[in-house]
C-alpha cells in the first residue's frame, strides 16, 4: 500500500514540476525535441529514487540530471551547430520582440554560460542551488554569470536595460 502512496505523491510532483523544467531544458538545448527527451529521462531517475528524494529537493535533483545529460550530449556532439530554438507557446511573454532577441543571444553563449544564465534567471536559482546543480562552487558561477550577461549585452546591445535589470 505505500508503494502506491509513493506513486501517486511521485506523479503529483512529476506533473507539476514538468513544465518548469521542460522550459528549463528548452532554453539550455534550444531544441525542443532534445529537452523532452532530458526531462523525460530526469523523470524517469527521479522516479527510480523517489523513496529518497521524496522529502528533499527533487526539483534540485531532475535539474542536475538534465544539466549532466545535456552536457554530456554536447560533449559528444561538439562540432554540431545550433540552428533555431523553440520555446513552449503556452509560455508566451508579453513582449515577443524581446524575449526573440534574448533567446537569440543566448544561442552566443558557450554550454556552460548558458546553463548559467537559465539556471540563475529563468529558473530562479539562487547562486548556491546554480552551483550545487553545476557541480562547480559559487565564485564559477559569479564569474560566468559576470561574463556571460557581457557576452549576451555585446550580442544583443538592444537588450542592455534588460539585461542589467535581470543582473540585479
Amino acid at each position: 500500500m505505500e508503494a502506491l502512496g509513493q506513486r501517486e505523491e511521485f506523479t503529483r510532483w512529476a506533473q507539476a514540476a514538468q513544465p518548469q523544467l521542460l522550459r528549463g531544458a528548452v532554453l539550455l538545448t534550444g531544441d525542443r525535441q532534445r529537452a523532452e527527451d532530458l526531462v523525460q529521462e530526469a523523470l524517469t531517475k527521479v522516479a527510480m529514487r523517489w523513496s529518497r528524494l521524496r522529502g528533499t529537493s527533487p526539483d534540485a535533483y531532475a535539474r542536475t540530471v538534465i544539466h549532466h545529460d545535456h552536457v554530456s550530449s554536447w560533449r559528444k556532439r561538439r562540432h554540431e551547430v545550433l540552428t533555431a530554438i523553440e520555446v513552449d507557446g503556452a509560455q508566451a511573454r508579453p513582449e515577443p520582440e524581446r524575449r526573440i532577441l534574448v533567446l537569440e543571444a543566448l544561442r552566443t553563449l558557450t554550454p556552460r554560460q548558458r546553463a548559467v544564465i537559465v539556471l540563475r534567471y529563468f529558473d530562479d536559482l539562487t547562486e548556491r542551488e546554480t552551483a550545487d546543480v553545476l557541480g562547480v562552487s559559487v565564485g564559477t558561477v559569479k564569474s560566468q554569470t559576470h561574463l556571460s550577461l557581457r557576452r549576451l549585452r555585446e550580442a544583443a546591445p538592444e537588450l542592455a536595460e534588460f539585461l542589467h535589470e535581470e543582473s540585479r
